[in-house]
Parts: C-alpha cells; sequence; structure tokens
C-alpha cells in the first residue's frame, strides 16, 4: 500500500488498475471530509498516471459504506457555512468520478445505503455481492438525500422508483438492485473482489480515448436534450477516429489479432 494503515482511503496500482479502498471498517465506511479529500486525492493520482487505465473502488471490512460520518454532519450543522461547504465539497467529489476519463467500477459489499449509495451512482459499472443490500435511508431520519441522491437516482432508475426508494427508506436486496438497473453484476459474495478486477483488467486492454469519449458523451449528453447530445458526439467522434490507437484497432481487426493500445 502507498498509503499509512490508518489512512481513511488507501491507494494502490496493479497491472494498469489504480486501487481505491474505503479503510473506515469500524466506522462501517461513513463517508467524512477526510475520507472525500482522499477520494480525490486517488483520482488525481491515477488520472495523472498514464499507466492507469481503470479504477477499482471497493471497501475494507464487511460493508461498502453506510453513508455520511454523521458525527461530522452534527459538528457541521452548527454553523450554516460549514455544513454548506461539507455538501458542496462532497458534490464536487462525487461529480469528479462521473467525469473522470477512467472508467470506474464499484464493488459493493455489505450495506451501500444513503450516502453510500450516492457515491456507487456516481460510478460507471458495479458489481455487488449477492448478500449486499442498497438503498437510500434518509428519510427514516428526517434527513435529505444531499450529494446528487435525489438527482442521480431518478436518471438511473427512474422517477416513480426513486421517489419510492427515497420515501420508503427501504433496503433493496442485490437481485432487487440488478433489476432495477442500480448495479450491473450480482455475482457471489466471495468472487466479487476477483470478478470486479477482472472487469477492470479487460477495460485496461481497450483504447483509453476511446473510453473516456463514451463517458464523456454517455454523462454529458443526459444533461441536454437528445439533438443536444447528437451534436456533442458528432463533434467529438471525428477526433476520436482519427486517433492513433483507433488506426492499430483497425489493424488488428485487419489482421485477426489483438490490438495493443497505447
Amino acid at each position: 500500500m502507498t498509503s499509512a494503515t490508518e489512512a481513511p482511503v488507501q491507494t494502490e496500482i496493479q497491472d494498469g488498475i489504480g486501487i481505491v479502498a474505503l479503510n473506515r471498517p469500524d466506522r462501517f465506511n461513513c463517508l467524512s471530509s477526510a475520507v472525500m479529500a482522499g477520494l480525490d486525492e486517488a483520482l488525481a493520482r491515477f488520472e495523472g498516471d498514464t499507466k492507469v487505465r481503470a479504477v477499482l473502488l471497493l471497501a475494507r471490512g464487511k460493508h461498502f459504506c453506510t453513508g455520511a460520518d454523521l458525527d461530522e454532519v452534527l459538528d457541521v450543522r452548527k454553523e450554516r457555512g460549514r455544513l454548506g461547504a461539507f455538501i458542496a465539497d462532497g458534490h464536487r467529489v462525487l461529480r469528479r468520478f462521473e467525469l473522470s476519463p477512467l472508467p470506474i467500477v464499484a464493488a459493493v459489499n455489505g450495506l451501500c445505503l444513503a450516502g453510500g449509495l450516492e457515491l456507487m451512482m456516481a460510478c460507471d459499472v458495479v458489481f455487488a455481492g449477492q448478500s449486499a443490500q442498497v438503498g437510500c435511508q434518509h428519510a427514516r431520519y428526517g434527513l435529505v438525500p444531499g450529494w446528487g441522491g435525489t438527482q442521480r437516482l431518478a436518471r438511473i432508475v427512474g422517477s416513480r422508483r426513486a421517489l419510492d426508494l427515497m420515501f420508503s427508506g427501504r433496503w433493496l436486496k442485490a437481485h432487487e438492485a440488478l433489476a432495477w438497473g442500480l448495479v450491473n453484476n450480482v455475482v457471489d459474495d466471495g468472487a466479487l473482489v476477483g470478478e470486479a478486477e477482472a472487469c477492470c483488467a479487460d477495460l485496461a486492454k481497450k483504447n483509453p480515448e476511446g473510453l473516456a469519449a463514451m463517458k464523456q458523451l454517455c454523462r454529458n449528453g443526459l444533461d441536454g436534450s437528445l439533438q443536444e447530445g447528437l451534436d456533442m458526439e458528432r463533434s467529438v467522434v471525428v477526433d476520436a477516429l482519427m486517433s492513433e490507437n483507433v488506426s492499430e484497432g483497425l489493424a488488428a481487426f485487419r489482421e485477426r489479432r489483438e490490438p495493443l493500445f497505447r
């Protein structure tokens, strides 16, 4: 590990995969300002290293993340400005996950609730262990999602399901989350990290510029109309298709071999 064992977020690089681990198992990996800073620093490190082609987000301990650190929330609520800064910082970091040129894969174990759900939804591909449960339990305690949950949840599952999940505060089992489109894959608990790593390894072999363009277009296209998204695609795709990696991909297709992307 490149960071101290006590650090709330640990990072390492293995075979082109940047690994980010939430490391507060005694607090069910709840999200504090220090955790957000660690996530931000991890992405900055990986985005600045050309050897990193994909990112794997996982968690130490039994649970992925059960939400924001409520001790810190209670403290920052003493001043409106501090609370606003706490919320804004979470928004900024999760948006960075969405806009990062790197594909980000999450491995979700145990409970993924409230702020943990918001973090998960900012990732690109999600693997869940079969015993995992996800939910937006803010309403149970009179709270409101503050790190993008109201917006991302509705975009992923539709407004009716989003409101149902937010109003009820209930938890979805892994296969329910799969049916709703909240996660991409449900695997045996013991195989969770290995399956997510295999996905990252596959992504690491692909054209990084092409993946970044796909992510940019998909993410940003949702912010406007269909025509605006199509116009954006048209403006990006020509440059993307003129790249050396596309030349390599086409040559590999003609020569019936695996491409070697830079």
